[in-house]
């Protein structure tokens, strides 16, 4: 077997060959629009997004038929609508995180996007994004359903939430969407992140209720404890400064801290 000799041209030709580019990097707003359709794509997603504008439709006819006329107010039907979008928005928060793995989507997702942090980011914007979306929708209905109201019962419509009210009340929902998607990020399990959503929403609500009623030392300390309880001061109008203390200290606690531990989980775990 005899070798072949490469000739000095073509040596030096592939020697000169210049190297294949990397290619660019995918657009941040490219991921976040992937992400976005991500939220409406499964069933689940889709019909949680929905009930949004059903619920809140619900809750402004049942606010018209049967609340007394002095609740016939803005305040009275913008209450009305966020108690229900205040549960259903955060289990979208959850599920834009775990359904990487309840679905098994995250090899493919970080295969493509191989800097996690990029794609947790993309899922972090959308959630912000449709809860101030979703509660821009809500107040629109809201006030449908105060002018109609007002009109069936011959009365001027009474506006009586201003724009820091309704600037507040955005930002209680997006706290709650984030607590929903920090349980996503620390727990990767549907199922198990939407248990620990109602247990911390309603279970420690109850126990730190009953706590504060029995024990006056708890309840001097609750604002500086329970997250939940400090961010019932944005429904309130204003808040003074020792109350946005309480809330940035028990946000630190409850959502930053615990937000941290999971991201630098997630961004080590390995992907099956």
């Amino acid at each position: 077997m005899t070798a072949t000799d490469l000739s000095p041209t073509t040596a030096a030709t592939a020697v000169r060959r210049p190297a294949r580019p990397a290619p660019a990097p995918i657009p941040f707003a490219r991921i976040v629009g992937v992400e976005l359709r991500k939220s409406f794509d499964t069933r689940a997603g889709f019909w949680l997004l929905a009930s949004v504008v059903i619920t809140a439709t619900l809750a402004t006819g049942a606010t018209m038929l049967w609340a007394p006329d002095s609740a016939l107010t803005y305040e009275g039907f913008a209450s009305a609508i966020g108690f229900p979008m205040a549960v259903i928005l955060p289990m979208v928060a959850v599920l834009s995180v775990t359904s990487e793995w309840s679905q098994r989507t995250g090899l493919t997702t970080f295969t493509l996007v191989p800097n996690r942090a990029r794609s947790i980011a993309a899922k972090a914007v959308v959630v912000i994004g449709i809860s101030v979306a979703s509660m821009a929708l809500a107040m629109v209905i809201g006030a449908i359903g105060t002018v109609l109201g007002s009109a069936a019962l011959g009365i001027d419509p009474v506006w009586d939430s201003s724009a820091q009210d309704l600037a507040l009340i955005v930002l209680a929902q997006v706290l709650g969407m984030l607590v929903g998607f920090m349980l996503g990020v620390v727990i990767r399990s549907s199922a198990a992140a939407i248990v620990a959503y109602f247990v911390y929403s309603f279970v420690l609500t109850a126990i730190s209720e009953a706590l504060a009623a029995f024990q006056e030392w708890f309840a001097d300390a609750r604002p500086w404890i329970d997250f939940n309880y400090a961010q019932g001061s944005l429904f309130e109008g204003s808040l003074t400064g020792t109350q946005w203390a309480q809330l940035g200290v028990t946000g630190v606690v409850w959502l930053v801290l615990p937000m941290a531990f999971g991201l630098w989980r997630l961004m080590r775990s390995e992907i099956k």
